[in-house]
């Protein structure tokens, strides 16, 4: 399996950021629609003016957030920490990034806590769109892959699949489809909740999507064998339970506060 997609003047270019690329740019295109559907709460240029704000703290905050736990490798030799063609970016750091850059803009911009929602609503259902098509450039690096499995079992999967998935002489749980699967499905659900949306308060489907995506990353994580750790547990888990705890109780609270 070759990481490396092509290259420029000499200049490699892996498949990992080809990927991430084209999942960033279809989630603005399905946010682009979600802002031209029937609702049209948030204007698609301000969306755009967030993203530039946001997209380049979450890139750090993803990585911030993996190199902190995986300290050990990178702690004899900073400038690894700037090489991300490898991998290692932390889904959860770059949400935390993201938020981050949309009060940033929020407050450069003066926008209300009710329009930051409306737009938040419009752009979050796309995330998991661009997780699905990110995950692929794990499968390019052989990474985020379960433990052992038998040919038997990954005969079940094409046949690109099973020549990606052994590694070492060895055959894995291909996690990454998984994963990437789910969040096809919760982009599909979110789409259908945000085409109802009327029926919800504001940043409701902030909350549904830290529920969905949540419970498929809590199962997928425990077959993984490269998760980061806290204390012993594995820390996607962790933060996926309060995610969860998290999302019911605030889609109770508006939903009272909206009755």
């Amino acid at each position: 399996m070759n990481p490396v997609a092509f290259d420029i003047f000499g200049i490699e270019i892996a498949w990992y950021g080809v990927m991430i690329t084209i999942g960033v740019l279809a989630a603005l295109a399905a946010t682009w629609f979600n802002t031209k559907r029937g609702l049209k709460e948030a204007d698609f240029d301000h969306i755009t003016d967030a993203f530039l704000y946001a997209f380049p703290i979450a890139l750090i905050g993803a990585r911030l957030y993996y190199v902190i736990f995986e300290w050990n490798q990178y702690k004899g030799d900073l400038l690894k920490i700037l090489d991300v063609r490898g991998g290692g970016l932390a889904i959860h750091g770059g949400l935390i990034g993201a938020a981050i850059g949309v009060l940033i803009y929020k407050a450069v911009h003066k926008k209300t806590l009710s329009y930051i929602l409306k737009m938040a609503d419009a752009a979050v259902v796309t995330i998991p769109l661009a997780q699905a098509i990110g995950r692929w450039g794990n499968f390019f690096n052989q990474e985020a892959h379960g433990g052992p499995v038998t040919k038997e079992f990954i005969s079940m999967f094409p046949e690109f699949i099973q020549k990606g998935m052994l590694i070492g002489g060895t055959y894995y749980h291909p996690t990454f489809l998984y994963e990437s699967i789910w969040n096809l499905l919760v982009f599909g659900v979110l789409m259908f909740l945000y085409g109802k949306k009327k029926q919800g308060a504001d940043g409701s489907l902030i909350y549904w999507y830290m529920i969905l995506y949540s419970i498929g990353r809590f199962a997928v994580e425990g077959l993984r064998t490269d998760s980061l750790m806290f204390l012993g547990l594995r820390q996607a888990q962790i933060i996926s339970l309060l995610a969860i705890a998290f999302g019911i109780v605030m889609l109770v609270l508006t939903k009272k506060k909206k009755a």
